[in-house]
């Protein structure tokens, strides 16, 4: 028996009393644009975002009683007083849907810049270590270091006035443009100006690469020897090696010992010679020596008388 028309109006209106079943709200999101660290004096826009048919926005500074219920909020140049934490929600009916995430917004160029290094270097190999040293000449006690492309920095609070971030295990992923701020731990959105980009390079080396070079190794190890081989080949029995060129130098030393004996004794022989030769002359010189002239003679008497002897010459005999 089919129901009555009766009926069916009254089970309809029955389920159009009971109210209809819906889950918690999703909470919005909320992001700078275009960062959420901005300079001094330069332009940067809130935006939260909910789900489709949202009746009503409401946008909010922590830590103050300001809001205001839109979406967006545009604001054409920074100033010091906006920096800080912001967040959102929508209503939908009477229901608040939870807050956003926290968005904290930073005024920059608030101080002078510090200055940026690696060490060992900006440029490392794969699996390397490096640090990255943020320095400043003021009195500050927190650093925050952001490389281009990352949505958040990292910071440290390490020591007054330098910071230091060590990245361990080098990979591609850290190549990049690197940059760092100085701020104080009491005004916590007020930092100072970039640092001078540092530019991290990683490099790798690809099995293509190493192949290659054990190629050209092995290339020129062959070639090396191929000349060795030509230029001095191996004779049966010959020593080989270090044992061949201590052989070589001691025949040249041998060689060079000999040669100094024979200088010796030639010159030995000829100062001999000489010395002989000079005694030689000498005694000729004494032989050949012209003797004293005689003295003059007297003819004698005798002579002129037939031979009688003289009576004075027997003088000469006593």
């Amino acid at each position: 028996m089919s129901p009555s028309p009766t009926t069916l109006f009254c089970l309809g209106l029955c389920l159009g009393h009971v109210p209809a079943q819906r889950g918690p709200l999703p909470k919005p999101s909320l992001q700078a644009l275009p960062s959420s660290l901005v300079p001094l004096e330069k332009p940067v826009t809130l935006r939260c975002q909910g789900p489709p048919g949202v009746d009503l926005y409401r946008l909010e500074k922590l830590s103050s009683s300001r809001y205001q219920d839109q979406a967006v909020l545009f604001i054409p140049a920074m100033k010091r007083h906006l920096a800080g934490r912001y967040r959102c929600s929508y209503q939908n009916g009477s229901l608040w849907s939870p807050p956003s995430d926290q968005l904290e917004l930073v005024a920059t160029g608030v101080f002078a810049k510090p200055s940026l290094s690696a060490q060992p270097g900006p440029a490392v190999s794969s699996g390397g270590d490096v640090t990255l040293q943020c320095q400043t000449r003021y009195g500050f006690d927190q650093f925050a270091l952001y490389k281009e492309g990352d949505p958040a920095p990292y910071k440290n609070p390490e020591r007054w006035y330098r910071a230091s971030f060590p990245i361990i295990t080098v990979t591609a992923a850290h190549s990049g443009t690197y940059r760092c701020y100085s701020f104080s731990s009491g005004d916590p959105y007020l930092w100072s100006a970039p640092s001078d980009p540092l530019e991290l390079m990683v490099t790798e080396f690809s099995e293509a690469t190493t192949e290659l070079t054990v190629s050209l190794t092995n290339k020129v190890f062959t070639t090396e020897t191929s000349r060795s081989i030509t230029a001095s080949p191996k004779e049966p029995g010959s020593p080989a090696g270090p044992a061949r060129q201590h052989y070589t130098k001691g025949n040249l030393v041998r060689i060079c010992l000999g040669a100094v004996i024979l200088i010796l004794l030639a010159g030995f022989l000829a100062e001999d010679w000489h010395s002989r030769r000079k005694r030689l002359r000498h005694r000729v010189r004494a032989v050949q020596r012209p003797l004293p002239p005689l003295p003059p003679t007297r003819k004698s008497h005798g002579d002129q008388d037939g031979g009688r002897p003289d009576v004075h010459s027997r003088g000469l005999c006593s």
